[in-house]
């Protein structure tokens, strides 16, 4: 947390229907859309579609001096320096500008997809000690397809089997095929589609917490089995879920 966001715009949130009843990773009819490259993603991430509780989120243009003051307030987050400080930086200032939106407020999560599947990139902060748990997590098999563990594209069309980056908030959690899991709501246009894709928190025996190439989902961020249940019980209600690239493997 040593360096500051000099600007960062957060463009207002239009409503969405929501879609329930699907199956965790169940692809939908394939609809036209674009593979988006790391510069169009930083372009277009906080300008999409939202479910309807959360539509009059606010936006949020904040100054350098603001910027430091809202990251001042959570210097304690990360003491070791686990998380991409830029990642956690974006997550931070988002949350606050939104804070009365996100019902859980104990936990905030970053993804970072730069990193190799082989390492832990999964980091979930303890806002209030400023702890944090990192684990392995998939990506899609549509983002990785010579399956070498590097996620090299993203995308937010039914599918795919693609990852999508961009803010998320935690949902209701649901009994599907991979057992108990945690449904997303995508807050970017990199990852509105997120709840009519099944995009989900659920465990995966593809995943471990071996320094392996893991296994690959049909997008959602598949943690191990052992790992699952603590972690959907911390983040489910309604907690911010960032993911994005740090740009270092």
């Amino acid at each position: 947390m040593n360096k500051f966001l000099a600007r960062l715009i957060l463009a207002p949130l239009v409503s969405a229907p929501l879609c329930l009843g699907l199956a965790a990773c169940g692809p939908m009819a394939h609809t036209p859309g674009e593979e988006m490259t790391e510069e169009e993603f930083v372009a277009a991430e906080g300008t999409g579609v939202e479910p309807t509780d959360l539509a009059d989120m606010k936006t949020a243009d904040f100054t350098a001096s603001e910027s430091a003051q809202v990251l001042a307030k959570y210097s304690h987050l990360d003491p070791n320096h686990i998380v991409p400080s830029a990642l956690l930086q974006k997550a931070v200032v988002y949350f606050e500008a939104n804070k009365s939106r996100f019902g859980n407020q104990r936990y905030l999560s970053v993804i970072d997809f730069s990193k190799n599947s082989k390492k832990a990139r999964f980091f979930v902060v303890n806002l209030e000690t400023g702890a944090v748990w990192a684990m392995h997590t998939a990506h899609g098999s549509g983002s990785d397809r010579n399956h070498d563990g590097i996620a090299d594209s993203f995308g937010n069309v039914s599918g795919s089997g693609k990852s999508s980056l961009g803010f998320y908030r935690t949902a209701e959690t649901y009994s599907g095929k991979h057992g108990n899991s945690l449904r997303l709501d995508g807050l970017s246009s990199t990852n509105s589609k997120a709840r009519s894709r099944a995009i989900v928190i659920h465990a995966a025996n593809y995943v471990s917490e071996a320094a392996v190439i893991q296994g690959r989902s049909l997008g959602c961020p598949a943690v191990t089995p052992a790992n699952r249940d603590k972690l959907i019980g911390q983040i489910k209600a309604g907690s911010l879920i960032y993911a994005g690239l740090s740009g270092v493997r």
